[in-house]
């Protein structure tokens, strides 16, 4: 029964969370759990205690479960806070898996720090906010003799939050709905061979009298690969990106795959610094109103695969690399002809069986677009559209599907969803 009842739970990739099941103990976190409990179902841990280790209980291949409820990280003006620390070491047979309780919205309230030892760690179905409100006027004037010129200055409003990657070998985050933070990922060179997938990330950063400040994903990798997949991203203020992977001439952007990512409404799409970069990937991905840059303003770059990807009311440009594969990409202008069918991009979640990521470019713009979801979808399932940027919300559309072919609706040119069947989320915070 343990092993059917954790299956049902996490809801992918059987292989390893089979030997997740079959070895590991379950640890239970509420938002009203004490340091001193067990750690069971009916006497949870406080969330501070479990995400340290459990006092050195939580073992690789353990599985940890935050039942629904909001956990506030106590935040002090000015400390620029970055959140709970996480400091969870698994193995690459036996990840230790962070997971929010399905059905029940489990909410990071001030963010997340993955320190040391933390390896072989997954972070899953959660979500990650700062409740204190943006200043209501621009922050400035802006002092450019500071590396981070604003960082401080926000810190008197609100915490820095988001998740903030700062070690880590194999580590997996996924299906996480990252929003209103100053930052949503900030994923730095100590984590190695890492993959951020399926996540959710709108609506971060604050507004200065310069511009906006704050990224969707600010990231930088010298050693291993950096994955970044199956996201859909938007940024709030012009100036900030949806993918920044960026650095100085000091800083390594290297070894990146970017793939099947939906880039929606404002945040252009980078991967380049001052220091030349090689092994860079950007396949596939869906941009509408966003550019895609692959090199920035370093002298000269080595290699970079730019491949299939569609990008609408943007440009591409792919700078100064030696060995380039730039082929298969759609780029429409504002002002280009458009094809007469729509293009319909359906991204069924590797993760979760019943979930899945929609991209329609409306071309002709008609009120809705059939989608062919052959292999998710049958006669009598539960259906649900959901606005990206507006997870939490009621649902754009539900209802039952008459087969595999949903007639979906489509305001403008451009929509995307996520695609949920057969479940309904419980807020019970």
């Amino acid at each position: 029964m343990r092993l059917f009842r954790v299956l049902l739970l996490c809801l992918g990739s059987a292989a390893v969370l089979l030997s997740v099941a079959v070895s590991g103990a379950e640890w239970f976190v509420s938002p009203q759990g004490q340091r001193s409990s067990p750690g069971t179902r009916e006497e949870p841990w406080e969330v501070a205690f479990a995400l340290a280790g459990g006092g050195k209980k939580v073992a690789p291949g353990d599985t940890v479960w935050l039942r629904g409820g909001s956990y506030k990280f106590p935040f002090t003006k000015g400390s620029q806070s970055q959140g709970f620390e996480v400091k969870l070491a698994g193995t690459v047979e036996h990840p230790i898996v962070i997971c929010g309780t399905p059905a029940e919205r489990a909410t990071i309230d001030g963010g997340l720090s993955i320190r040391e030892p933390s390896t072989y760690l997954w972070l899953r179905d959660l979500e990650i906010m700062a409740s204190e409100p943006r200043p209501e006027k621009a922050l400035g004037p802006v002092n450019t003799a500071k590396a981070a010129p604003l960082e401080s200055d926000i810190s008197q409003y609100r915490p820095w939050s988001g998740l903030n990657v700062y070690a880590g070998q194999g580590c997996k985050f996924i299906n996480l709905v990252i929003h209103d933070n100053c930052q949503g990922v900030s994923w730095w060179e100590p984590s190695k061979d890492s993959e951020l997938y399926g996540c959710l990330i709108y609506n971060n950063g604050w507004l200065a009298t310069d511009r906006g400040h704050g990224h969707c994903v600010y990231t930088q990798n010298q050693t291993g690969v950096k994955t970044v997949s199956n996201c859909i991203m938007s940024c709030l203020f012009e100036g900030t990106f949806t993918l920044h992977a960026y650095g100085s001439k000091n800083a390594y952007v290297d070894s990146y795959v970017a793939e099947e990512n939906i880039i929606c409404g404002k945040g252009p799409f980078l991967i380049g610094g001052g220091r030349p970069s090689r092994n860079i990937v950007s396949r596939s991905n869906y941009l509408y109103g966003a550019s895609m840059s692959i090199g920035y303003v370093a002298p000269e770059n080595e290699d970079c695969e730019v491949r299939d990807n569609v990008i609408v009311n943007g440009e591409l440009r792919v700078i100064k690399y030696k060995k380039a594969v730039n082929e298969g990409n759609l780029v429409l202008g504002r002002n280009d002809k458009r094809p007469a069918t729509p293009r319909v991009i359906f991204l069924p979640n590797r993760y979760d069986p019943k979930r899945a990521h929609l991209a329609i470019y409306n071309f002709g713009k008609e009120p809705q677009v059939a989608v062919k979801m052959e292999g998710f979808l049958k006669a009598g399932d539960k259906v649900r559209l959901l606005d990206p940027r507006g997870f939490y919300g009621a649902a754009a559309w539900e209802g039952t599907a008459e087969g595999e072919t949903l007639n979906v609706p489509t305001p403008g040119e451009f929509a995307a969803y996520v695609v949920l069947k057969e479940r309904k989320l419980v807020d019970q915070r």
